[in-house]
């Protein structure tokens, strides 16, 4: 099975307005949070749901687009797999962009993030994040795009691991 499309709100919550307006620097997270259906919009995620194979077994797949935004949170943090796992459990920043506050379990394990990282450089997909989110931030005046490319100098390399830094 394929995953489905994720829909989070657009408009932001009481709780989300009073998390955006304590975030004085990482404006990355804010940008993504307020960004994160145009970014994903229909045609895009329905090309990142074609990594996935027609299965009619197993659990139903994470939807991409979150697994996307934690990856690109990943490059622009320096968090490890795991340390990506913690933050969604901890860090409300995190949780503001996934729409998982509150959670007290990640929305998926570090395994399906270290697949899907694997998948997203196969398919290609990993640039094409990279320049979506980069032309957003272009086109939207919300989040530099200079600084975007600034703050992330490991997003253009495919490398992935599990202790260290983190890349695209």
């Amino acid at each position: 099975m394929r995953p489905e499309h994720w829909n989070p709100p657009i408009e932001l919550s009481n709780q989300e307005e009073k998390i955006v307006k304590r975030i004085k620097r990482a404006k990355l997270f804010t940008f993504l949070r307020s960004s994160r259906h145009l970014l994903f919009d229909k045609d895009f995620q329905t090309e990142l749901s074609q990594m996935y194979a027609e299965a009619e077994k197993g659990h139903p797949p994470v939807p991409p687009a979150q697994l996307a935004l934690t990856t690109l949170l990943q490059a622009y943090t320096g968090a490890s797999d795991a340390e990506a796992i913690e933050a969604l459990t901890m860090d409300r920043r995190w949780q503001l962009v996934l729409d998982c506050l509150d959670c007290e379990q990640a929305p998926f394990s570090q395994a399906t993030l270290v697949r899907f990282r694997q998948a997203l450089i196969i398919h290609q997909l990993d640039r094409r994040l990279i320049e979506r989110t980069v032309e957003l931030a272009q086109r939207s005046k919300k989040f530099g795009s200079r600084q975007l490319i600034a703050s992330c100098p490991g997003l253009f390399t495919a490398v992935g691991s599990s202790q260290g830094r983190r890349h695209l």
